[in-house]
């Protein structure tokens, strides 16, 4: 860094820091890795464990086969609407709730405070917690899929931490021309928020997509299963493909697997790098120091 003097230390501790932390990310990439060799891999070489980090006999077979089955087209765009639906929603009423939560004139914002930190503590138990949802019509419905995720009190607490760091003057120019609380959040205040909102953004669209409790629990219309849930039946599904008259297949159920977990993973992560500078800004402006 320029102007500032650093030790042998702080360099060794630098050096030995992003040596670390690129072996941990190396380790935790090479599942990732096996899995997508294996999904552009021949049967054999897959039943034989002959593949590691590199297809061996590459073909795309298997990725022919899974991107037919319509199945599993209908549960990956019905969690594509739950995840844009969902994260916009989560979005707009944890910026509800955080803004008054951020201002000192609000009364009930530390009882309040205190209740959503209680809840990060304690877990409700799971049978309460269904018979509730099922009270409310959220049974074998699309909104079970959204509707639970909408507060996070962890990503409530980022949101209200940040709300409270922006300038108040801007604050106050803009109520003396008239502006009311809501005109406030939503002219002033989420303009000035983009970093917090992407970062959250990702936070809620991944937890969102990833769900698998809440439809393992809900849904029972297959039509209504999200891709995680399909997911499941492909790959505890043993027989999913059975050649049949001896004939030899291309692809078994190992590469079909593959396939799969690599089609319900890949969407996510391309999402990640066009809001990686908001991420990172967000997350540090936003933390709970």
């Amino acid at each position: 860094m320029s102007g500032v003097h650093e030790t042998k230390g702080d360099v060794l501790f630098r050096y030995v820091n992003a040596f670390v932390l690129g072996l941990l990310s190396i380790l935790m990439l090479m599942p990732f890795v096996k899995v997508l060799a294996t999904s552009f891999s021949g049967p054999t070489p897959v039943d034989a464990g002959k593949v590691f980090f590199w297809p061996v006999q590459f073909t795309l077979e298997s990725w022919r086969y899974v991107l037919k089955q319509e199945p599993l087209w209908n549960s990956f765009f019905i969690t594509i609407l739950v995840t844009a639906a969902g994260t916009c929603l989560c979005l707009l009423v944890t910026s509800l709730f955080a803004y008054p939560l951020s201002k000192n004139e609000f009364k009930l914002a530390k009882l309040l405070m205190i209740m959503i930190v209680i809840t990060m503590i304690f877990r409700y138990p799971i049978i309460p917690y269904f018979l509730a949802l099922r009270s409310y019509g959220l049974y074998n419905s699309f909104w079970v899929l959204i509707v639970p995720y909408t507060v996070s009190a962890f990503n409530l607490i980022i949101m209200r931490t940040f709300f409270k760091g922006l300038p108040k003057e801007l604050e106050e120019a803009a109520q003396i021309e008239g502006c009311g609380y809501f005109q406030l959040l939503f002219k002033i205040v989420l303009p000035s928020s983009k970093a917090v909102l992407a970062t959250l953004g990702i936070f809620y669209a991944v937890g969102i997509w990833n769900q698998f409790l809440h439809p393992l629990l809900f849904i029972e219309d297959q039509v209504l299963y999200p891709l995680q849930l399909k997911l499941r039946e492909y790959v505890v599904n043993i027989d999913m493909v059975s050649g049949g008259l001896g004939m030899a297949l291309p692809y078994n159920n190992h590469t079909l697997q593959a396939a799969t977990i690599i089609f319900a993973t890949l969407p996510i992560l391309l999402v990640y790098p066009f809001l990686q500078k908001h991420f990172v800004k967000g997350a540090m402006l936003g933390s709970v120091k």
